[in-house]
């Protein structure tokens, strides 16, 4: 089973995660771009980076997309996340803006 396709700005994220490429995770982000994870916020690219390290990157993490679906500049995604910090699957919610990610989202779970 192929993965399922995302716009690019996603996808670049997703491959910065999986090459362990801070510079690359940032640069997929417009300078105003966020992470927001179970509520916590981090803005711009010094909250995008410390998410990175202290949740992502830093903690070894790889990102599969089981499945997604698009609307107008939002995708929905189910992925499936292995890292020191946390094992399992989660929702996600990117917003594009332009050619860079307005937002990623992953939403508490229920």
């Amino acid at each position: 089973m192929s993965a399922p396709e995302l716009p690019a700005p996603a996808q670049a994220m997703v491959d910065a995660i999986n090459a362990a490429d801070t510079e690359a995770f940032v640069a997929a982000f417009t300078p105003d771009g966020f992470v927001s994870d179970w509520g916590t916020v981090k803005p711009g690219p010094d909250g995008v980076r410390s998410w990175a390290q202290t949740d992502a990157i830093g903690a070894g993490a790889r990102m599969t997309v089981l499945t997604a679906e698009s609307d107008g500049d939002t995708t929905r995604i189910r992925f499936g996340w292995k890292s020191s910090v946390f094992n399992g699957e989660s929702d996600g919610i990117f917003v594009i803006e332009g050619d860079k990610l307005a937002s990623f989202t992953i939403p508490p779970g229920h």
